[in-house]
């Protein structure tokens, strides 16, 4: 099966949705299928071993140009080809690029209008590559923004367009009107275009049927999944140290990292408990900079500096060697997490979780049993809930070995490939 997979450059950060598509195309080659991983926007990061072509589509630079200034949406050759660079769309993003939706209304538009909207050049040169370079049996999109395409290519190539469901709502949702209307409606529009969906939670296939007013039996269900190579569960840390709760995402609000320092002071308050360490790793953006200032002077002013570490953004290695430097991992979201990759990633080195009881994260601890969950948004919550793991290690260990096990059993890229495949089986004579 020759598949073509369309997905989404984050800017130059690690993100959730490039770790996920890059890890589930490299477990299809590898089961022997072709499969070409195309970045839009801005290449694909990845902390593993980088599948994607190097060649972007829907560069960056291109489609800002095009949506404000109409004299590029007639331009051609050599110069869309110089701001297509790789190397260039890197270096703008680590510089200017933003993925604020609060900024990015109108340019969602044009991507669901697609060949009727300002984008229509660069789906055509998408197109022109599919039908000459690649001919695919079946398109997959990376999630539902990119449902504009699929009219244009089911006529073009006459193969089904699949599109992946990734927590897309949670961008769509911080649009200011009128785009968050305009952009809904268009979905709803779109969404017809799409032979089937995938979705990696019971949740989030629920949320999003609604959500886009689709059939429930167009969305299919996949397990998320993780290339498990290098997780092991041996645990590096030093117990004089004493305990250590690690936060392993991305450095902004919504992420909650600000109700687990509340939950970490109380933590250091309690008498039963030896001094505890809060260590954090992940990307820090230059929008949520005030943020992380504010998490840093609150840090100060309760003289806990020495009891924090922030470790920055971390490759595949450090992410691994980080893991098993914490005795448990939380990520208290403030928004319904549709997939969790962090809980697989924690589970898979034995390092238990605490979780607030919601999105995809009640379906993750049930399947695993590598944790426990608590009252969303209550610092006082997620301090009761940790406090209970790290005041009792016997506990602690069960859950932790039952998760890895687990993980390492049902949780890995290749059986995430193998349902996926099942799936592509369907759409596919």
């Amino acid at each position: 099966m020759k598949i073509a997979y369309i997905a989404a450059g984050a800017a130059g950060m690690y993100c959730g949705s490039c770790l996920h598509d890059n890890a589930l195309a490299a477990a299809i080659l590898k089961k022997g299928h072709e499969v070409a991983l195309i970045p839009t926007y801005t290449p694909i990061r990845t902390d593993e071993e980088n599948v994607s072509l190097d060649r972007i589509f829907f560069g960056g630079i291109n489609i800002y140009l095009q949506q404000k200034f109409p004299f590029f949406r007639r331009t051609s050759g050599p110069l869309d080809g110089l701001l297509d660079h790789p190397g260039l769309l890197n270096w703008i993003s680590r510089m200017f690029a933003s993925t604020d939706a609060k900024e990015l209304g109108a340019l969602t538009i044009s991507m669901l209008e697609g060949e009727n909207g300002n984008l229509k050049k660069e789906l055509e040169k998408l197109v022109e590559w599919l039908q000459g370079s690649y001919q695919p049996d079946i398109i997959q999109l990376t999630n539902s923004m990119f449902a504009g395409m699929a009219r244009r290519m089911k006529e073009a190539l006459g193969v089904p367009v699949i599109c992946a469901m990734q927590g897309e709502d949670i961008f769509l949702e911080q649009l200011s009107e009128p785009y968050k209307s305009q952009v809904v409606s268009l979905l709803r529009d779109r969404a017809k275009d799409i032979d089937g969906f995938i979705a990696t939670s019971d949740y989030y296939a629920e949320f999003m049927a609604e959500y886009l007013d689709v059939p429930p039996e167009k969305i299919h269900k996949v397990k998320l999944g993780i290339n498990l190579e290098g997780h092991g569960g041996f645990q590096i840390k030093d117990e004089s140290g004493g305990p250590s709760i690690g936060y392993l995402a991305r450095i902004c609000p919504e992420k909650g990292l600000h109700i687990l320092l509340e939950a970490f002071y109380q933590l250091n308050q309690e008498r039963d408990l030896p001094k505890i360490k809060l260590k954090v790793a992940g990307y820090l953006s230059k929008r949520d900079h005030a943020y992380y200032e504010g998490i840093k002077e609150k840090i100060s002013s309760w003289g806990v500096d020495g009891d924090f570490e922030y470790w920055g953004e971390v490759d595949r290695n450090q992410k691994i060697h980080f893991l098993n430097s914490v005795d448990v991992l939380s990520v208290p979201t403030t928004y319904k997490d549709p997939k969790g990759l962090f809980v697989l990633e924690a589970l898979a080195n034995g390092v238990p979780v605490v979780q607030p009881w919601h999105g995809a994260f009640p379906e993750l601890i049930k399947a695993t049993g590598g944790g426990i969950l608590v009252k969303p948004d209550s610092s006082t919550a997620l301090a009761k809930g940790i406090h209970s793991l790290l005041d009792n290690p016997k506990k602690r260990e069960k859950l932790g070995n039952k998760g890895m096990e687990v993980v390492h059993r049902d949780f890995s890229a290749a059986a995430m490939a193998e349902a996926t495949l099942e799936v592509y089986g369907r759409y596919v004579d």
